[in-house]
């Protein structure tokens, strides 16, 4: 009995620390950006893939939506960003120059087009010859 309470009691301060962990990897001046991802439908969008990358194209990141959709990108510096969504063939217009200021947490709602719309004027169209 003294045995698997010991390692109940070992089992609670492992999951303790485990969750208070990661809050320790994110600084205080760091910044986040949050957020929604909506199929064409206005459903949340799970597993979708959210690119972000600072307005001048450095630092690019990619993380993945939960399984209702939302998505949370951190330890951001002070910067403008761009951030776009893509997933099962559909992707969302770009989300330019979000200013973040050190600390500071925005969020964000990304809407995915259907692969034809989304991708209308950012390809060059096919010429003949």
């Amino acid at each position: 009995m003294k045995r698997k309470f010991v390692l109940a009691q070992s089992l609670i301060f492992t999951l303790l620390f485990a969750a208070w962990l990661p809050a320790q990897n994110t600084k205080k001046s760091d910044s986040v950006i949050k957020g929604v991802v909506l199929g064409a439908d206005g459903k949340p969008v799970r597993a979708a893939a959210v690119t972000c990358q600072s307005s001048a194209g450095m630092r690019p990141r990619a993380v993945h939506t939960d399984t209702k959709g939302h998505f949370v990108i951190t330890g951001l510096k002070q910067d403008s960003y761009d951030l776009r969504a893509d997933a099962n063939g559909a992707y969302s217009d770009w989300e330019k120059n979000i200013p973040l200021r050190k600390g500071q947490t925005k969020e964000v709602t990304l809407r995915l087009l259907n692969g034809n719309t989304a991708l209308s004027g950012t390809l060059p169209a096919k010429q003949k010859h």
